[in-house]
């Protein structure tokens, strides 16, 4: 058996989690432009592919919706207040999701060393195999999103990127949606 690192993403088996890309607060974030646009890849190539979506939205009150562009993609929005989603329904949401075979969770996010940390440690207590994708998530600080990510590399959650996942979806070119993942790429 590989090792669980050494595992490829699938598309058939993949779920979608896009964590507080929020109007209010990605202007807050470093290179807060270039992780949205990421997001929005991810999102997009997820809808192409048939992958669930879920999006979430911290205290929505203060800090407005997520991007409407990535709602549009999102099959669900879950409001939150606490910093994990799991302890808001998350969990429901996957348990439909390992009903359905969907067992490997892509993430991307806002705050890389608080929301996000938290709601994929949740993940990973439950049981989940989780691939975070680096470039589609941010912190206000370079030095915080950084710490963040390393304290998910330590907890052997996988760090892939945007194009990774892409191409790890799509696996040859011959796919109908590899021209699509070549768009959104260059």
């Amino acid at each position: 058996m590989p090792a669980p690192n050494a595992t490829l993403l699938d598309a058939a088996q993949s779920r979608l989690l896009l964590i507080d890309h929020q109007q209010r607060l990605m202007p807050a974030i470093h290179d807060g432009d270039a992780v949205l646009a990421c997001a929005q890849q991810l999102a997009t190539l997820a809808q192409a592919l048939g992958i669930p979506c879920i999006g979430t939205e911290q205290s929505p009150d203060k800090l407005g919706p997520i991007s409407p562009s990535l709602r549009a993609l999102c099959g669900r929005v879950l409001a939150k207040t606490h910093f994990d989603a799991c302890a808001e329904g998350l969990l429901d949401a996957v348990d439909e999701g390992a009903a359905a075979g969907r067992t490997q969770w892509v993430v991307a996010g806002c705050e890389a060393h608080v929301c996000l940390l938290q709601t994929v440690l949740g993940l990973r207590r439950a049981g989940h195999s989780v691939w975070v994708v680096a470039d589609a998530c941010g912190s206000r600080s370079p030095a915080s999103r950084e710490a963040g990510l390393a304290r998910l590399a330590a907890a052997d959650v996988r760090l892939v990127t945007t194009e990774m996942v892409g191409f790890e979806w799509v696996r040859h070119a011959e796919h109908p949606a590899f021209k699509l993942l070549q768009s959104l790429v260059r």
